[in-house]
């Protein structure tokens, strides 16, 4: 009868064991386990179980006597030990599952979101589904970017797919290589196939926010150009609107006679010279009916005699705004050239600049402040500012000589800190309801805002100046602001630095020396004195 007990607790065991391996391997995709097949593991698991207890309950007397002895208290002991050991383990665990604590110790923050992202999922109302399509032994590689998407949101769940395994929902996402990620969010999919921040962010903006807002470039003015890849245009600009979703064209207003229906925002980046007079009356009835204008006004380049803009700058005025002849001048020590300003935080309070941290660059820029005594309902609000040791030089001709420039205040010019940007928002009264007799009251339309951003330079978004620090968020931000997309202002993914060490002929030749000759050869060298030491 032991013989047979014996035996039953071995295939008990092996029963347990093989079970335990079946879901491990099919836990880590390691194996591929039908529903039938975990089942049966499953009741192999539990009829293991029952033959090793059943076995125990046989061996009852070897217990009892085992107890009795002055070694059971031994034992007991350290049973409790372990049990405590267990339990602690147990709660760790259970506490780290509930409680998941992430801490990212490289350098440049490889391994976290971007302000932008965190914003995004942390704003999410309903549940977003990643779904990756590619071979079983290439998952990992996304593991690491998408686990720290769920880590920011419990509405963010990922699912990983192996299109050879699972052909019917590789063909139901329309799913064509390898390496693809499908973002679901709310019936609504997009399809990449590169897993950088950038990719993935920005298929998660083009998701939530399905209708894509139009901007505007105004042209005929000598203004800034979306195609141009100079150093001067701004092709990095429109990359950087596509990323957030936006449609962009190019609008002559003396041609097109209106502004289109579908236009989100206007931009007039740089003109070098006037308004036509038959454009003004139409920006101007535009923007009253809640439009959305952004002002990238620069100093003139003719110091001796500037470019006049008294169309533009009369517009500007009507909203409380005042674009000064000026051009700042930065002593702080933050720029090597004095008309090349830098604003660094903290940046004036305004959604656009709320947590914006980065610094911002301003090659020749013009001072634009509110003006003293704004028409009624109209107040601008100062949303750069330049350093206290700078100020904004009126006599543009001493410009010419920078050894001679210094502040006067009694000729005009206006001490730092400077405004040099200066965003508006006007509610806008609702027309009221048609009344009708004999019928029930309408309820208002909702109030909407006319919003307007001015900012005494253009080139700080030119492709030579995109790469400062924060100069594209700067830009991107004060767009979604003016389309009312404050979710989307923030900080923006970065590409990753680029941590590489990179060697010259003579030091990669020296350094070899150093580390295959020199240093082993002292080491040894070492050991031989001392031996021969010792051995004397």
């Amino acid at each position: 009868m032991q013989r047979i007990l014996n035996v039953l607790a071995w295939i008990g065991t092996a029963l347990v064991f093989g079970a335990a391996a079946v879901r491990i391997l099919g836990f880590t995709d390691s194996l591929t386990v039908s529903a039938n097949v975990d089942r049966y593991a499953m009741y192999a698991s539990w009829a293991g179980l029952a033959l090793v207890v059943l076995y125990t309950l046989a061996q009852w007397r070897s217990i009892v006597e085992w107890f009795g002895g002055r070694n059971a208290r031994y034992g007991t002991l350290a049973g409790v030990s372990v049990i405590v050991g267990l339990g602690i383990l147990v709660a760790a665990n259970y506490l780290s599952n509930r409680q998941n604590k992430r801490w990212d110790l490289t350098s440049n923050k490889q391994y976290s979101l971007s302000d932008q992202t965190v914003k995004l999922l942390q704003d999410l109302k309903s549940p977003v589904k990643f779904l990756v399509f590619d071979r079983n032994t290439n998952f990992e590689r996304f593991r690491t970017r998408l686990t720290a998407y769920e880590y920011n949101s419990k509405q963010v769940s990922t699912d990983y797919i192996d299109p050879d395994q699972r052909p019917v929902e590789a063909k139901q996402y329309e799913i064509q290589q390898y390496g693809t990620i499908v973002v679901e969010y709310m019936g609504r999919k997009e399809r990449i196939t590169n897993d950088t921040e950038q990719d993935v962010t920005n298929a998660l903006i083009k998701v939530l926010t399905p209708s894509k807002k139009k901007v505007y470039f105004l042209g005929g003015h000598g203004e800034k150009d979306t195609t141009s890849q100079d150093r001067t245009g701004y092709s990095g600009i429109a990359d950087a609107l596509k990323r957030d979703n936006f449609e962009f064209d190019k609008l002559v207003l003396a041609q097109a006679g209106s502004i289109p229906a579908d236009a989100t925002v206007l931009v007039l980046a740089g003109p070098t010279t006037d308004l036509l007079e038959q454009e003004v009356p139409i920006l101007r009835d535009w923007i009253t009916k809640s439009g959305k204008l952004l002002v990238l006004m620069d100093p003139s380049d003719n110091l001796k005699a500037p470019v006049e803009m008294p169309r533009l700058t009369s517009l500007l005025t009507e909203w409380g705004i005042n674009a000064t002849k000026s051009v700042v001048v930065d002593l702080s020590g933050l720029t090597q050239v004095a008309t090349v300003p830098v604003v660094a935080p903290p940046y004036p309070g305004h959604p656009i600049t709320e947590r914006f941290n980065l610094i911002t660059l301003f090659p020749m820029v013009r001072a634009i402040v509110p003006a003293a005594n704004p028409p009624s309902g109209r107040v601008p609000q100062p949303i750069l500012q330049t350093h206290q040791r700078s100020w904004a030089e009126t006599t543009l001709a001493q410009l010419e000589t920078p050894e001679s420039l210094k502040p006067e205040p009694d000729k005009g010019d206006l001490v730092g800190p400077v405004t040099i940007g200066v965003a508006e928002a006007v509610t806008n009264k609702p027309p009221e309801p048609e009344k009708k007799p004999d019928t029930p009251a309408a309820e208002p339309p909702p109030a909407s805002e006319t919003r307007i951003v001015a900012i005494g330079d253009s080139d700080f978004a030119s492709n030579a100046y995109l790469g400062v620090e924060g100069n594209r968020d700067l830009f991107m931000n004060t767009v979604n602001w003016l389309a009312q997309q404050e979710n989307l202002i923030s900080i923006r993914p970065r590409d990753p630095a680029d941590r590489r060490l990179t060697l010259t002929a003579a030091q990669f030749t020296m350094m070899f020396w150093l580390s295959i000759v020199l240093v082993p050869g002292l080491v040894m060298g070492t050991g031989v004195y001392t031996w021969w030491r010792r051995r004397g």
